[in-house]
């Protein structure tokens, strides 16, 4: 479980609740009228929905999972660690020498560009072959998190629909001014479950998917130099430096160093 993701959820919808009971209002009100939120999120899915196809709709409740839930990362001064010790030992042994190493990578990405590499396979294909790897990942990523921004903009048009309508209906009672103020004010909790919905749930949802997206992507692309480097010859030293330029200056201390010699 991803705990930013929680604390930012009951963060942003307590914020909301305690002004609401500091200005005197009551937050059961904001829902207990069903059919403004039923109109602000079955419209929402509805308009979300036929900007896409069928693929991207079933991809949702993974998707969401992810969100809340995105796996153990791998962490990239692990990989550097183990790229640095290949990177020695096919120096030292040759690329053959990393046939029984490749058996237990765990990393997939990794394992793939290793074998290649040892098969002989022209380092331009390599890099050609695990780029597009990349690229469609980001791809699959860009597609879910897209379905996320666009329930976002969505939300608070619907919501004004929703608004629209309930004015209508109130207008509709102006022969009996009692029942106006209710049907006003559950109007107006149409605009409010847009507005809300989309910056307290799906926008930002979007931009955890990207932030998530994009780290995967960065640590493909740390893998990548390595598999090329190591497939070079280069000398640990300089692939462990080289690698070492991925990760932020306070991460970079030792890195590289206990397995280089292994």
């Amino acid at each position: 479980m991803d705990l930013a993701t929680v604390i930012g959820l009951v963060v942003g919808f307590g914020a909301i609740v305690m002004s609401t009971i500091m200005e005197g209002g009551d937050p059961a009100a904001m829902v207990t009228h069903p059919a403004p939120i039923l109109l602000v999120i079955g419209g929402s899915f509805g308009a979300t929905i036929m900007g896409v196809t069928m693929k991207d709709l079933a991809a949702f409740p993974k998707t969401l999972i992810k969100a809340f839930m995105p796996g153990t990362p791998t962490e990239p001064t692990e990989a550097i660690e183990q790229m640095v010790q290949f990177a020695d030992r096919a120096r030292r042994d040759g690329l053959l020498a990393l046939e029984e190493d490749v058996k237990n990578i765990d990393d997939e990405f990794l394992q793939k560009g290793i074998q290649m590499a040892i098969d002989g396979t022209d380092p331009e294909t390599v890099r050609e072959v695990l780029e597009t790897e990349i690229a469609a990942l980001r791809e699959r990523h860009k597609a879910g998190g897209q379905f996320f921004a666009n329930l976002g903009a969505y939300a608070p048009t619907v919501g004004i629909i929703g608004t629209v309508l309930g004015l209508t209906h109130a207008l509709e009672k102006l022969d009996d001014p009692a029942a106006i103020g209710p049907l006003i004010g559950a109007a107006f909790l149409a605009t409010l479950w847009g507005v809300m919905s989309a910056n307290c749930i799906w926008l930002p949802i979007a931009a955890k998917l990207k932030r998530i997206s994009g780290e995967e992507v960065a640590y493909k692309e740390l893998v990548l130099e390595g598999i090329l480097s190591i497939q070079n010859g280069s000398n640990p030293r300089t692939v462990a430096e080289k690698l070492k330029s991925f990760l932020p200056p306070g991460e970079r201390e030792d890195v590289g160093e206990v397995k280089k010699s292994a």
